[in-house]
């Protein structure tokens, strides 16, 4: 116990912080453009639909060090993109916390838009035209009456995206690189201190996102759980 406490108060906590401040801003930014492209594509013909939703998901099939080779493509500072925000605006993405925030941001979103277009297809459509009856405009009737409704799916799939945000590591290395106290997140961490054979510290920062997960995982149970009361009577 000694020794554990001794590790624990010589550990270096920034990439807790580092993973949780980017896990946040990378959800906040899912939740809006997920539910943003999730509604629009709902009124969107079918075939154009299937192809900006395969475009959208991709990053989710693909391997995250792919999403990352081609963030790497784009924002270098040695291509045309990366290199004009870096001498118009002084945006540097690469080896950044905002190439964190990029990556983590790319890989989840997938999931608040696959999770929020799944609910948004789940609401009654009575509902809608009952708003409209009311003379409600459409924006209002979104808000006030289609978000409210698909409320768990889409408080689920905000979890899920911070989930995936937290633990992303493929893209993250890539773009942001592994820089101490600056884009070392929690699991480049863990794949650091393996290599150099710190078995000891890899074992806390897991116990530490094995505690996160189920965290969420619960708060995803509970979210899950509102409305099937008659299933567990079944």
């Amino acid at each position: 116990m000694e020794d554990l406490l001794n590790l624990l108060s010589g550990l270096d906590w920034s990439p807790l912080f580092i993973s949780l401040k980017t896990g946040v801003v990378a959800t906040i930014i899912s939740f809006f453009l997920g539910i943003f492209t999730a509604a629009r594509l709902l009124h969107a013909r079918p075939r154009t639909r299937a192809i900006l939703d395969g475009i959208l998901t991709l990053p989710m099939i693909l391997p995250p060090t792919v999403a990352g080779f081609f963030l790497l493509l784009i924002f270098s500072l040695r291509r045309p993109f990366g290199s004009f925000l870096y001498d118009t605006f002084d945006i540097k993405v690469v080896q950044s916390w905002l190439g964190c925030i990029l990556a983590a941001t790319v890989i989840s979103f997938p999931l608040m838009y696959r999770n929020a277009r799944a609910a948004f297809e789940q609401v009654d459509i009575n509902l809608i035209y009952a708003g409209r009856t009311l003379g409600m405009s459409e924006t209002r009737i979104f808000w006030r009456v289609v978000l409210p409704a698909a409320g768990p799916g889409v408080a689920s799939g905000t979890i899920l995206t911070f989930a995936r945000a937290l633990g992303e590591y493929g893209a993250t290395s890539m773009l942001a690189g592994n820089i101490p106290g600056k884009t070392a997140t929690i699991s480049q961490r863990i794949a650091m201190v393996i290599q150099d054979g710190d078995y000891s510290t890899a074992g806390i920062w897991v116990a530490i996102i094995v505690i996160i997960s189920f965290v969420i995982i619960v708060l995803m149970n509970l979210l899950a759980g509102r409305g099937q009361h008659n299933i567990r009577t079944w």
